[in-house]
């Protein structure tokens, strides 16, 4: 069994910053590629950012320039940081990750439970 929880999420101003985390737990032998997501109210869910186990990276246009996902293999935590935020990031915010569980040796998507950012004034 593996989990994921974020955590971070909230209010936040115009041009304000924002770092959610994202920590897996349980049965877990390797994580590859996590992931960081989005979904706003009447929209597909987005790819925001991704993050390898070796640590490339790669952004949404949308949030490119502004945006970093490092990861702590340590803590088997990834985590967004984001800045200049505008009322266009308000959304759910969902990770994945992408684990070989020790258990069971099998390789699957874990998604978590998502954490909510809200960009108001």
């Amino acid at each position: 069994q593996v989990q994921l929880e974020e955590s971070g999420g909230g209010l936040v101003q115009p041009g304000g910053s924002l770092r959610l985390s994202c920590a897996a737990s349980g049965s877990i032998s390797t994580i590859y590629h996590m992931r960081w997501y989005r979904q706003a109210p009447g929209n597909q869910r987005e790819l925001v950012a991704v993050i390898s186990s070796s640590g490339i990276t790669n952004y949404a246009d949308s949030v490119r320039g502004r945006s970093t996902i490092p990861r702590d293999n340590a803590k088997n935590t990834v985590y967004l940081e984001m800045n200049s935020l505008k009322s266009e990031d308000t959304a759910v915010y969902y990770c994945q990750a992408t684990i070989r569980s020790r258990r069971s040796g099998s390789l699957d998507d874990y998604w978590g439970q998502g954490t909510r950012v809200t960009v108001s004034s």
